[in-house]
């Protein structure tokens, strides 16, 4: 799992991997180009995909996000894995829900500066079971954060991702981003005593280090949020802690060292009603219950 370890500390220390990469944007990032008078096809427009909106956590990286129906005066919810929480890793099969919390968050900009700190008011919604996924409600709404800093939320995509989309990964733990594709999808994925249902595989240029832990995963066409990354295969063991392994309906294992992967949040969706409560109830909610 994504939490900092202080290998990757060491790591980003020597090779001054605190600068984000470069960002593609909708004018440099697969403009159409013309030949001898002939206009190539055109491209889906690409978003610039930037640092406002996500927050840095004390071990982890999240996001403020919304779901298409969240109105502004909703308090607003921070997304990021359950294994990032304060009290610890839920076990398997451990779901936690309206549980007070008073956690704080730093709100970054579009370059990744710290401009707001933000609180819980309580864990709505946290389980390491199907899938790893953490939701804090604050103590501001969507209109205060955007009326004071800015920044709008993130929002949660109501489909399920696509093999082969154009994702960027967006740590702000770290202030990094990593671009790369969805490689594909894992039936299970098994990692010590949990495993998750239908995870994100990226493909090897997305190769999260620790601190990376909750940061969105946004499709780099729509701006949404697809997934939270979460893991990746270390060293080559197999479904042990750090070391993720595939598992498919027939029961094949398969280990990937250096592979990373996410968990998919257009479940979330359905879950969210009026003022952000988290209803496990409501039609088309399949999160775990406790």
């Amino acid at each position: 799992m994504r939490k900092p370890l202080l290998g990757a500390l060491l790591a980003v220390l020597l090779l001054g991997a605190g600068a984000a990469p470069a960002m593609a944007t909708g004018h440099d990032a697969g403009a159409p180009t013309k030949a001898a008078g002939i206009a190539a096809p055109a491209q889906a427009k690409v978003q610039a995909v930037d640092f406002a909106g996500t927050v840095a956590l004390s071990n982890c990286s999240g996001s403020v996000v919304r779901t298409p129906a969240s109105q502004p005066s909703d308090p607003a919810l921070v997304l990021s894995n359950g294994h990032c929480l304060e009290s610890g890793m839920p076990a398997a099969g451990q779901v936690i829900v309206d549980r007070a919390s008073t956690r704080t968050f730093s709100l970054l900009n579009s370059s990744g500066t710290g401009v707001a700190t933000l609180r819980a008011s309580k864990i709505a919604y946290a389980t390491m079971t199907d899938t790893d996924v953490s939701l804090y409600q604050l103590t501001s709404t969507y209109a205060q954060i955007q009326s004071s800093y800015g920044i709008s939320a993130l929002e949660l995509n109501a489909t399920r991702p696509v093999q082969g989309t154009a994702i960027k990964v967006v740590s702000g733990y770290w202030k990094r981003i990593y671009s790369c594709n969805i490689d594909g999808f894992a039936y299970q994925l098994k990692e010590g005593s949990w495993t998750w249902k239908d995870s994100v595989r990226y493909t090897s240029a997305c190769n999260t280090i620790g601190g990376t832990s909750g940061s969105p995963v946004i499709d780099n066409t729509t701006g949404k949020v697809v997934a939270v990354n979460n893991t990746g295969n270390e060293s080559g063991g197999r479904c042990t802690v750090n070391n993720p392994c595939e598992v498919d309906e027939n029961g094949t294992v398969t280990v990937r060292q250096g592979i990373n992967y996410a968990q998919e949040t257009y479940g979330i969706v359905p879950c969210v009603g009026t003022g952000s409560k988290i209803d496990l109830n409501r039609t088309g909610c399949t999160l775990p219950k406790p």
